[in-house]
């Protein structure tokens, strides 16, 4: 049996794969957009093995609160659109929402992002993204890992992960226990879909046979199906945190995978139930949709999308109306969508009604 030779210069790792150069290539490209991002307590971010980041003094008792997300499937409609810029932006909000519910700041971000091959041009553009993501949410891009794995990922994809940690004051902790009966649940809108959702997303999709260039009915910017379905989310950080330096915020849900009905009883205490009125906020076209298209039960709406609401904040009844209102001094519809009340005998501790 003939063996077959090496090349005679040997074997590289780019005869493997992995280009080291691209990935230094990317590196050089993605400091502009972090150091952007950058806060005074980073002490050293972008190049070095691990990111420095100091506790501000202004703090007595800090604790520390860490999330992780990814983007999930919504990264095959960026593959399948080419469409790049925005999935970063998502990256970071489904982290930097997650841990603002128990009171926190975000201080810092870091990325994973894994492909078979390494396309400098399309992993800047998502990079890019993240760093805005990171801008919006206040907090610094210190680091990441980019990694290129042949045979892992076929060419043209890649996959995102991504972890925020943020800084809240031991006694200033948000953690739903002081909600009663009476309280006031406010409901700030969401973008689109954001990143949940997404596997029947696309089924409901490619059983439509719609085109994702074709324009979307009803949509008032005149967008493409893949445009609305792309639509980053919503990062909610700067907004609630001006409304927790001025009001005493008593629970708040970050509604994700799982709706309102699964993410709102998370912060609700034993024997309280929220009642939430379908009919006191504005659905947007693309929840319709989906669920005419798709012949989607009501119940199971609101149990896998957000349907228009992408962040709870439940407040006591006499500072409810001023939250709204500082909340809408930022360019955020809310609407007062319903109340907690005590719970009924083997009742579910979210209702939609």
């Amino acid at each position: 049996m003939t063996k077959t030779p090496f090349p005679s210069r040997g074997l590289s790792y780019r005869d493997a794969g992995v280009d080291i150069d691209a990935g230094d290539a990317l590196v050089e490209r993605i400091k502009p957009f972090a150091r952007r991002t950058m806060r005074p307590e980073v002490l050293e971010g972008i190049g070095g093995f691990g990111g420095l980041v100091e506790i501000s003094q202004r703090y007595q008792q800090p604790v520390l609160v860490s999330g992780t997300d990814g983007v999930g499937t919504k990264l095959r409609l960026a593959f399948e659109l080419g469409a790049h810029a925005t999935v970063g932006i998502d990256l970071v909000a489904m982290s930097a929402n997650d841990i603002l519910v128990q009171g926190a700041e975000p201080l810092f971000f870091l990325d994973y992002f894994a492909c078979g091959r390494l396309d400098v041009e399309t992993a800047a553009t998502v990079i890019q993204g993240i760093a805005l993501g990171c801008e919006e949410a206040g907090c610094a891009l210190i680091g990441g890992e980019t990694a290129e794995m042949p045979d892992m990922y076929p060419d043209g994809e890649y996959d995102l992960a991504g972890f925020a940690v943020g800084v809240v004051e031991k006694n200033k902790i948000i953690t739903g226990s002081t909600i009663g009966a009476g309280d006031k649940v406010l409901g700030i809108a969401s973008s689109g879909p954001h990143s949940n959702g997404y596997s029947l997303i696309r089924r409901i999709v490619k059983d439509s046979g719609v085109d994702l260039g074709s324009l979307f009915p009803h949509d008032p910017l005149q967008r493409s199906f893949g445009a609305v379905l792309m639509e980053p989310t919503q990062i909610y950080v700067k907004p609630i945190l001006d409304l927790i330096t001025r009001l005493q915020v008593k629970g708040m849900a970050h509604i994700t995978g799982g709706g309102l009905t699964e993410n709102i009883p998370r912060v609700l205490p034993e024997g309280l139930t929220a009642e939430v009125h379908r009919a006191r906020w504005v659905r947007p076209p693309v929840f319709n949709w989906l669920q005419e298209q798709g012949g989607v039960d009501e119940a199971e709406m609101h149990r896998v999308f957000n349907c228009g609401i992408g962040m709870v904040v439940i407040m006591d009844q006499a500072h409810a109306e001023m939250a709204q209102a500082i909340l809408e001094s930022h360019h955020l519809a809310v609407w007062e969508i319903g109340h907690i009340r005590e719970s009924a005998p083997g009742e579910a501790p979210t209702v939609v009604v």
